[in-house]
Formats: C-alpha cells, structure tokens, sequence
C-alpha cells in the first residue's frame, strides 16, 4: 500500500522515478478541444443516420477519438457513479487493503502506476482500481462492497454503457459495411482535463471535458479489422497540478479465443490485408507486457 501515490503524495517532495526529463514532458503549450469531434448520437435515430455515420467514421479516421452526446445513459447514474468511485479512494485503507496486490490475474485488482511497475523506468501519477463487468452475475461479487452503493451504481452503469458501446458499434460497422459483433471500443468519462490525443498530424490535442459526454477511443483491434481504414491513436493524460481527475474505462472486447483479423469485406486485390490473423488472447498478452500501450508499436508484430 505505501507504493500508493495517495499515500505519500502531500508528505514528501516527488521521487525522481515520477518525473520525467525534459524532453519527453507534455509541456504547456497543447491546443485544448481543436477539432476533437462531438457527435449527437441522438441524430442517428431521429434525425439524418447517414450524416451521423459518416461524422463517426471521419473522426474515426481523422482523430482515433469523439465524445458522444444524448447518448441514452442516465446523467444522474454517471454522476452517482462517478460519486462512488471516488469515494472508493477516499475510503480508510483497512477497507481497500485487500484488492491492494501486484498478481494481475486476479479479478479485483487495487494498485498503482501500471502492470509494469516493476520494470517501468518512470512511473504513472496515478493509482487504479480494475476489475471485469460483463457478466454481471459472475463478476460482481468480486468487486468492492464499499462504498455500500458501489456494486450497485457501477453494475448499473456498466449494463448501460455496454448497450451504448453497442449502438456504436453498430453504426460504425454500418458504415464500413461490415456485420456487427466482433468490434472493439473504449469508453470513458471523465470530468477534469488531462486527456491529450495525437492526430494525423502528429500534433497533441487537448480534449476538453463535456459534462455527460463520453469519450470513444478506436482501439487497436478496430484497427486491424478495419485495416487501417479507423486509427487507433495515440493518447497520454497529464497530471493536473491542483485539481485530482477521476476516470471509469469502460473495454468492450473480444472473447481470448477469437480469431482477429482485417475483415475480408474490405479486404481486395487493390486492399490487400495489412495484417496477419492472430488470436485475441496473443495479443492481449503482448499488449500488456508493453510500455508503449498506445502507439504504432503496438500492432507491428501482427502486420503481413
């Protein structure tokens, strides 16, 4: 537990295994919102689909990143989740001590950094509490039992996200003109800035927090099946000098066994397939034993 960043972090001067030369820090000098798309999700059903597609797949291509709006979950369930999720590291340790563990095959994991701490050159400000949803009746009895509202308020909104991550889902595959059920995204909310997002352009771009939004990352599996058509981009939080940030991450991915590979609707002789097939569990391993999570680097030993 000492390892914790909220345990030491108002005692004592920063350690210089936090802090980062020079060179490699963000620095203060990032455009906040410029371009990051915000999409009403609400017009796909009641207004223009096709217009709603294509805004979804040009920032797809474009940013890798968008934040949806009228997104059908509940303000007050984000917020109350929001609200229990915070108070979780607010709690005394005696009630978080026994998710505290470096073994990450555990289910309910409460630690600090990343995965790789034990390797890391420079550690991550930050600790993590992560633990799977879907299905809730296999998993929620794993999770945190305070805050007392903490199973039922993130258990809930879980289901409801997973169904927005769905409609998402739908509308891109609709739009590369793929059948739905084998995409993967990430969503999450957040309510202090701090995410930054390289484009195509390989300029950092700072996205500005809308209340009640989420944010949607392409991920790298989306990548692949798509070849290349949607960016999986690169993308860092900064720390915030005075304000604490609390983020939920939500994944939706595909089962370990399944066989991920570009989808052959979009593959041709004019489109040859820029990736080999490979078993999602392969890569999840590879993923994870990196330290480079977010870039390019990350599906070169899947490529053809």
């Amino acid at each position: 537990m000492e390892k914790l960043v909220s345990k030491w972090f108002n005692l004592r001067p920063v350690p210089q295994d936090y802090i980062y030369p020079p060179e490699e820090r963000p620095g203060n000098n990032v455009p906040i919102g410029e371009g990051i798309p915000v999409i009403d999700l609400s017009e796909a059903e009641q207004g223009d689909r096709t217009l709603t597609i294509h805004k979804i797949l040009k920032a797809a291509q474009d940013f890798g990143f968008f934040q949806v709006i009228n997104h059908g979950v509940s303000e007050n369930l984000m917020d109350e989740t929001m609200s229990v999720l915070k108070d979780f590291f607010q709690l005394p340790d005696e009630d978080k001590q026994k998710f505290f563990t470096d073994d990450f095959s555990k289910s309910c994991v409460y630690y600090t950094s990343s995965i790789n701490y034990a390797i890391e050159k420079i550690h991550l400000w930050r600790d993590f509490l992560k633990h799977p949803c879907h299905p809730l009746d296999k998993w929620q009895h794993v999770w945190p039992e305070n805050p007392p509202k903490y199973r039922e308020c993130v258990g809930a909104c879980s289901v409801q996200v997973k169904k927005l991550a769905s409609r998402i889902l739908e509308l891109i595959g609709e739009g590369l003109g793929l059948e739905s059920g084998y995409l993967n995204d990430e969503l999450s909310a957040h309510d202090v800035y701090g995410l930054q997002v390289l484009n195509k352009d390989d300029v950092w771009i700072g996205v500005e927090p809308i209340p009640h939004a989420f944010v949607v990352n392409i991920g790298s599996i989306l990548q692949v099946i798509s070849n290349n058509k949607l960016r999986s981009s690169e993308h860092r939080v900064v720390t915030n000098s005075s304000d604490a940030r609390t983020s939920a991450a939500f994944f939706l991915s595909a089962l370990e066994e399944s066989m991920i590979e570009p989808a052959k609707a979009l593959i041709d002789e004019l489109h040859p397939a820029l990736y080999k097939p490979f078993i999602n569990k392969d890569f999840v391993t590879h993923f994870l034993a990196s330290n480079n999570y977010y870039s390019e680097e990350i599906t070169k030993p899947f490529k053809a």
